[in-house]
């Protein structure tokens, strides 16, 4: 695997990666107690779309690629203990503009959204 984005990032909070291609990636994430948003073992979903987020920025593989916008839908809570997969696909390059598509799956699908990505010409502390 070539890969050239957020090389230091978690794969405790956000996943690791399973497959890299180009355009195109696979990240998965096991759900632990610490995820929980309460007693009853409920995962917040914001670790749903930071796995997805993650796996988007794999799709696009480069050290200066930032998230700009995201429109994405929740489609069922996920479990304490659950193992998430993200699927992300680069549809559209136009320019530094780059548009993914992500689907987050366990048992079922859980998530799904539409991320627009930038590649810019050096990291995004130094513009």
């Amino acid at each position: 695997m070539d890969l050239k984005t957020h090389p230091s990032i978690s794969a405790q909070w956000v996943g690791e990666p399973v497959e890299l291609a180009p355009g195109r990636a696979v990240a998965r994430l096991q759900t632990r107690q610490e995820m929980c948003a309460d007693g009853r073992g409920l995962v917040h979903g914001g670790f749903a779309f930071g796995l997805a987020d993650y796996a988007a920025m794999l799709a696009v593989n480069d050290p200066h690629v930032v998230l700009g916008a995201a429109e994405v839908k929740f489609l069922a809570p996920v479990r304490c203990g659950e193992t998430l997969t993200a699927r992300a696909q680069v549809e559209e390059k136009n320019g530094k503009k780059r548009l993914v598509t992500c689907s987050v799956t366990s048992d079922r699908e859980v998530f799904v959204g539409t991320f627009t990505c930038f590649v810019l010409p050096g990291h995004v502390l130094d513009q």
